[in-house]
């Protein structure tokens, strides 16, 4: 039986439901595209509380992470967040995730939906030796995505709190709608927007997320603010050049072969999957994660095999229409010597090759679009 967040009751009777890792989720309310362009040119709000939190707490927990992720926590400074990724000792891709730094001995980190139980059970077990608490409080809490170039006038009629404090990637304790929350300037759209934890908020009874979510749909409402789905959560990312768990990276892809080599820090300490991935650093890699446009009509999808000279080199991972440049775009797998900028590579669509390009991320113009955009009234 699909788990339910906090704010299913709202997603049951406005929206389309579907099940994601094991949640019931709404996959759009008006329409994905409609949803889409209000994120890219407005604001959109996202239901995420399926996705995991898990506090790491403790003398050692700097220590703790500096070996179960690539990145050394300890350069992150107090109130900043990080993107990264746990690999087992192969290199491959456990999950990734955001982790908010409080101080050297509190963490937050979000993890994926899917992988939630993965996850804690990985970090419990990688915890022996270690002077750390573990805990996971997802059930204790809910989480609110809110995206998109207005995201931050629209919060802001929520708070007395100057959100122009909140630098991206970092990160505040700030009443929303007169509630404890944790707010977070960071995202999955590409976007500028906040993730907003709502502490002490159990499932079973959801009044204060419901008060969060509905004050800032009624504050945004005449702002062009959506309620928004999986559906142009996706596409959304997809854009933006971001991986989805599970399809873009798994268990057998390195953070090397996934272009997310900035995740790594090389530094004398010890982490897991360190061999694999300093001896990748330094000879490469045989595959690397290529994003590419279409270069005539044609919408790639999940599985369909990439060729170059009439010969399958690879699949893409991820692919759709874009809402916002009206071609087709993905990601996928290439041989490293076929992903350089420019190189040309064909997708089989239904046993039909269409031509493609291997583009950066991205693929919007980032001075009209996205959290990098000049202003936005070029949009």
């Amino acid at each position: 039986m699909a788990r339910k967040s906090h704010l299913y009751e709202f997603h049951k009777e406005k929206g389309k439901i579907t099940e994601f890792s094991r949640f019931d989720m709404p996959l759009w309310y008006k329409g994905i595209i409609e949803e889409h362009m209000a994120v890219r040119n407005a604001a959109g709000v996202f239901d995420v509380s399926h996705m995991g939190r898990v506090w790491i707490k403790g003398k050692e927990a700097t220590e703790f992470l500096s070996y179960v992720l690539p990145t050394n926590p300890g350069n992150v400074k107090d109130n900043r967040a990080f993107y990264s990724t746990i690999c087992n000792p192969d290199g491959g891709i456990l999950d990734d995730t955001i982790t908010d730094r409080f101080s050297a001995d509190r963490y937050l980190m979000i993890v994926n939906a899917g992988n939630r139980e993965k996850d804690f059970a990985w970090l419990k077990k990688q915890s022996s030796g270690f002077e750390v608490e573990i805990d996971d409080f997802s059930d204790d809490s809910a989480l609110i995505a809110l995206q998109g170039p207005i995201a931050s006038k629209i919060l802001q009629k929520t708070t007395d709190y100057d959100l122009s404090a909140i630098k991206r990637f970092g990160f505040s304790d700030v009443r929303i709608a007169g509630e404890h929350c944790l707010v977070a300037r960071t995202g999955y759209t590409g976007e500028d927007g906040f993730e907003i934890t709502i502490f002490d908020t159990p499932v079973g009874s959801p009044d204060r997320a419901l008060k969060v979510w509905n004050e800032i749909l009624k504050l945004g409402e005449n702002e062009g603010l959506l309620p928004c789905g999986l559906g142009a959560r996706d596409s959304l990312r997809l854009e933006a050049g971001m991986c989805l768990y599970g399809q873009d990276i798994d268990e057998k892809i390195s953070p090397v072969e996934a272009d997310l080599a900035f995740v790594i820090n090389q530094d004398d300490r010890d982490f897991i999957g360190k061999q694999v991935i300093a001896r990748q650093l330094a000879s490469g890699t045989e595959r690397r994660r290529v994003a590419f446009s279409l270069q005539g009509a044609g919408i790639p999808r999940h599985g369909f095999p990439l060729t170059f000279a009439g010969k399958t080199v690879g699949d893409v991972t991820s692919g759709t229409f874009s809402p916002l440049l009206k071609i087709g775009i993905g990601m996928g797998y290439a041989p490293t010597q076929l992903s350089d900028l420019g190189q040309s590579l064909w997708v089989d669509i239904r046993n039909s090759n269409r031509a493609a390009k291997v583009v950066s991320t991205p693929f919007y113009d980032t001075s009209r679009y996205g959290y990098k955009r000049k202003s936005l009234s070029s949009s």
